[in-house]
């Protein structure tokens, strides 16, 4: 039986990443390697650190791995894209020239008989963040500034859009990486018990955005999982209709 895939954050482009080209490649292999056992792809935000569309514009760079996905799509396989805080300015481009399923909105989505609660995770951080968080957000949101950002120049905004992703990157390695907070203060943990409060049906929940690798059960049907990153732990999580578990990319390694 084929496997769904699960990956997120890989922020391709990130100018913070000093071999951004070689984890690319690194992406491409991985997506080359499971393009026979695939039945879909789910890709859960961030996947670009900076992406916004003009009408006839889109960011530069990433031929190897939209030929790949356009590959995948191609063939029959599924590839769904979850936008997330780094990527929320898509549009269709992904859609018409790649042949993915773009969901700009979390998702409760049946697979094989089980209840997924499939999104990047921001917005349900944001729901239990500061005012400050929540204000940045809705103005990044808002179509009003969007169209705003088109009257400039794509040189410069998105040059800016990257900077600002590099900067943000450059804070997380001088501080460190995140760390999961404990059940208590975790947001998206809190986030998903109470929503499972509300809809005892969901089987699992998966985030990308933490950059943390979790596997956490909520209850004794119920089970939740943080994607980790793919630009040092290079961790995805499978689904074969029965199981779900994750692991982490090692080149040459065999896996199925």
């Amino acid at each position: 039986m084929k496997q769904i895939y699960f990956i997120s954050d890989a922020h391709l482009g990130s100018r913070a990443l000093e071999h951004r080209r070689t984890q690319e490649r690194r992406l491409v292999r991985f997506l080359d390697q499971i393009k026979d056992k695939a039945e879909a792809v789910f890709m859960l935000g961030d996947m670009f650190d900076f992406w916004f569309e003009y009408e006839d514009v889109v960011p530069r760079g990433f031929t190897r791995f939209l030929g790949k996905v356009s590959e995948l799509t191609d063939n029959g396989v599924e590839v769904h894209f979850f936008v997330g805080n780094h990527d929320m300015w898509m549009d269709d481009y992904l859609t018409q020239e790649c042949g993915v399923l773009v969901h700009h909105e979390p998702c409760l989505m049946e697979l094989h008989g089980k209840e997924f609660f499939l999104a990047h995770g921001h917005d349900e951080d944001v729901l239990l963040n500061d005012w400050r968080t929540k204000l940045m957000f809705k103005v990044f949101e808002s179509r009003k500034c969007r169209r705003l950002a088109r009257m400039i120049h794509p040189h410069w905004f998105i040059n800016f859009g990257y900077n600002w992703a590099k900067r943000n990157r450059e804070k997380h390695f001088i501080e460190g990486e995140p760390v999961f907070l404990g059940e208590k203060d975790e947001r998206l943990v809190v986030f998903a018990k109470n929503y499972l409060a509300s809809h005892p049906g969901v089987n699992y929940f998966l985030f990308g955005h933490r950059h943390i690798e979790l596997d956490l059960m909520l209850s004794h049907d119920c089970r939740m999982m943080i994607l980790g990153e793919w630009y040092s732990k290079f961790t995805f999580a499978t689904f074969d209709g029965e199981n779900l578990q994750m692991n982490n990319y090692v080149e040459g390694e065999t896996w199925m």
